[in-house]
């Protein structure tokens, strides 16, 4: 009788190890299974995709010729390279936000940059090899807009502008930056005309209604 319960014994821990394995291999199972369904939901919701935080682009001679990059400060940025490798064009947004399409010369200095400030101010600046802004035009949060023309330094010597209201003025400057000539037209339609002189003399023309 002792023999018979402990081959009973036996068979039954057998029985119970048959039962976890099987139970082991339903979850095991069950978990790749879900895996592979999230994949190929994955797959069929991006098809095509390709997620990176830098792309570069190589000639045949190894050179870069662009590069696709979105850096850890917010900001993301595509740069066109010249047959040299080196960047000639930019097109990025920064960290702030702001959008700019930038063109350089071949050592990197800016020659014409259009950038949006605040997504309502927009400003196109054109400029000469080493940096002084020849021209530049632009709107203002306010609703103002400007337009600069400056000389081989970068001093603004001519300015066009109309004020918020879109009342205009015309402003000329010397080469020390001192305001020459005045002319406005108010916002009640009124016209107006300043000029200084060397010796610091002011002519006003009548107010012309």
């Amino acid at each position: 009788m002792d023999s018979l319960d402990a081959r009973m014994e036996r068979l039954e821990g057998r029985l119970r190890r048959w039962q976890g394995l099987t139970l082991a291999a339903f979850v095991l199972a069950g978990v790749g299974l879900g895996s592979a369904a999230l994949r190929d939901e994955a797959t069929q919701e991006h098809p095509g995709e390709l997620v990176a935080s830098r792309l570069v682009l190589k000639d045949a001679r190894g050179r870069t010729r662009a590069s696709l990059e979105a850096n850890r400060h917010g900001g993301a940025s595509l740069v066109l390279n010249d047959s040299e490798g080196r960047p000639r064009a930019l097109l990025g947004v920064g960290e702030d936000d702001s959008p700019r399409l930038r063109f350089s010369t071949a050592e990197g200095e800016s020659l014409a940059e259009l950038m949006v400030f605040s997504d309502e101010a927009p400003r196109l600046t054109l400029s000469k090899s080493g940096g002084a802004e020849l021209f530049s035009v632009g709107l203002q949060v306010d609703g103002s807009s400007r337009l600069e023309l400056a000389d081989v330094t970068g001093r603004p010597r001519a300015i066009l502008g109309a004020d918020e209201e879109g009342s205009p003025g015309l402003l000329l400057v010397d080469r020390r930056g001192q305001a020459r000539v005045e002319l406005r037209v108010g916002s009640s339609d009124e016209a107006s005309l300043v000029l200084e002189g060397r010796n610091g003399q002011v002519f006003r023309a009548p107010g012309v209604q």
